[in-house]
């Protein structure tokens, strides 16, 4: 790959982008006096720019490069669990968005804890929290390597650059200053892609046309295979990982229902959501094209080494054969996505360690001490992810991901079960859901411990090795088949356990009875 051949124009692209990051969280650090700012910016932010913050957030540079990678190497099939997240937001926004908004402070786990106890609020966040902070460093891996190979630049340097400015406008600027970041990289972040598939699209005789027929005879065009079956990766595979998946992020992670409290009412947040899933579908689609055009285009035109691996596909096109300026445009837009992403997980990170954990066991903490809490917890938080993308720096990336998302799936499994149970079950309450928990861990552990060998080459073992009664479904499907296991055990539990009654006004009946009691009012 060209990896010192930027040319200054570009350089200052680049580093214009730094600067109106760094202008831009100036610009909202005086208005952090009090937490209810810094996390919520006091409920006053427009649904657009929310809408755009959210797309920015899903978004991130991992997108940016793994999707190209993927519609390169294979076909549309990773795009399917996209696909599906307007289809169940469609059926929940209206009634999660409002509920949030009317019982909880900061914490969507705060939710968790009225309607199950505090351990239900303390495994939910432990899980978001210990996936983003793997979701973090990967961030700063990833493009850390892609910025390397094409500017030369060492990765230690991009993850420190990246990691201190990022930090720096997340500590001063709160909330408002993630938002209207994230308006300003999202646009960034679209028109880059446009630019590039513009650019594929007249690079070769006979345009779009000829770059389809290309993908197509070469098998990337499609969402297949469609068998029923769960071994392999299939539709229906990506499909239930989507619906899981879409319930997961708009019902309980934080990054998401964070967002719906900065709107100025139940509307507007609502509205918000939809603007973001909206506009997600369509750039997980452009970023995905993009890659089945890169396809097309090397194998008419040739000029690919043979050793590039799909990932650094995109990179190799943006710096070998993209002119002066765009060049420049196209790696801000790269930094913006990673920006987006990171910021955002930075202040609400803070937030649940001050709301979940801190204020927990220190209630009547004074505001003005909350403040400095919640700037220390944000670099505490970004110092974290550094060192967990400096680690995967020094271990080169081999099997580090894998620990900690093996870590994520067996304290966080079945989340969306159980927030599904707590919206719809009028009987499922706190032993229930605890009793569920337990056998969604335990089932987890099983599923990963019987079906990833550990050691290498020949001397790979299994920790569980249960012959025929191992693992053998993709892995995809462990996500799917924990919340499942949680729901089911959970319910079931219920009759066993003569508890208190719920509280209905936490479900979606007691939801439904208040909004018929106000139409009719």
């Amino acid at each position: 790959m060209q990896s010192n051949t930027i040319h200054i124009i570009d350089w200052l692209i680049i580093v214009s982008t730094f600067v109106v990051t760094i202008l831009v969280g100036l610009r909202f650090s005086k208005r952090q006096k009090d937490t209810g700012n810094y996390f919520k910016a006091s409920g006053k932010i427009p649904s657009w720019a929310i809408g755009m913050s959210i797309l920015a957030t899903l978004i991130s540079s991992v997108t940016f490069l793994a999707y190209p990678g993927e519609g390169f190497a294979t076909n549309w099939i990773r795009l399917v669990q996209g696909l599906m997240v307007p289809i169940v937001l469609v059926f929940i926004v209206g009634v999660i968005v409002p509920l949030f908004r009317k019982v909880i402070r900061l914490s969507a786990y705060e939710y968790f804890e009225q309607r199950f106890g505090f351990l239900a609020r303390l495994y939910a966040s432990l899980g978001f929290v210990l996936n983003h902070f793997a979701k973090m460093g990967t961030v700063f891996y990833i493009i850390s390597l892609a910025l390397n190979e094409m500017t030369g630049v060492d990765t230690v340097y991009i993850i420190l650059v990246i990691g201190v400015i990022v930090v720096a406008i997340t500590m001063i600027g709160g909330i408002e200053a993630v938002i209207w970041l994230d308006v300003i990289q999202g646009i960034l972040l679209i028109f880059g892609g446009l630019v590039s598939l513009g650019i594929l699209l007249f690079s070769v005789d006979g345009g779009a046309p000829a770059l389809w027929n290309a993908a197509m005879d070469n098998g990337r065009i499609g969402f297949g295979p469609f068998d029923l079956e769960f071994v392999n990766l299939t539709f229906w595979v990506m499909a239930l990982n989507g619906i899981f998946y879409a319930i997961q992020k708009y019902g309980t992670d934080q990054t998401i229902v964070q967002r719906y409290l900065t709107a100025k009412s139940d509307k507007e947040a609502v509205k918000a959501s939809l603007i973001g899933v909206l506009l997600s579908v369509p750039v997980w689609a452009l970023f995905m094209f993009i890659g089945t055009a890169l396809f097309g285009y090397y194998h008419i035109m040739g000029g690919l080494p043979a050793d590039t691996i799909p990932d650094k596909v995109f990179p190799f096109f943006i710096m070998t054969k993209l002119p002066v300026g765009i060049v420049g445009l196209i790696l801000s837009a790269l930094i913006a996505a990673a920006f987006s992403s990171l910021d955002s997980d930075l202040n609400c990170l803070s937030a649940i360690c001050l709301e979940d954990y801190y204020l927990r066991w220190k209630p009547n903490t004074p505001e003005s001490k909350q403040m400095v809490l919640s700037r220390l917890f944000t670099v505490l938080a970004g110092v974290g992810a550094i060192a967990v993308a400096l680690f995967y720096v020094k271990a080169g990336g081999k099997g580090v991901l894998g620990i900690i998302f093996t870590l994520y799936a067996i304290f966080s499994g079945g989340i969306a079960g159980m927030f599904l149970l707590g919206i719809f079950s009028k009987r499922v309450n706190k032993r229930a859901i605890y009793t569920g928990m337990a056998a969604s861990i335990l089932f987890t552990l099983y599923a990963l411990l019987s079906s990833t060998p550990i050691g290498a080459g020949e001397n790979k073992i299994l920790l569980l090795d249960l012959g025929k009664l191992n693992f053998t479904h993709h892995k995809y499907m462990i996500g799917v088949y924990s919340h499942l296991v949680l729901m089911v055990v959970g319910f079931v539990a219920s009759f066993m356990f003569n508890e208190k009654p719920v509280d209905v006004s936490l479900t979606y009946y007691g939801w439904a009875k208040l909004k018929k009691r106000n139409r009719k009012a």
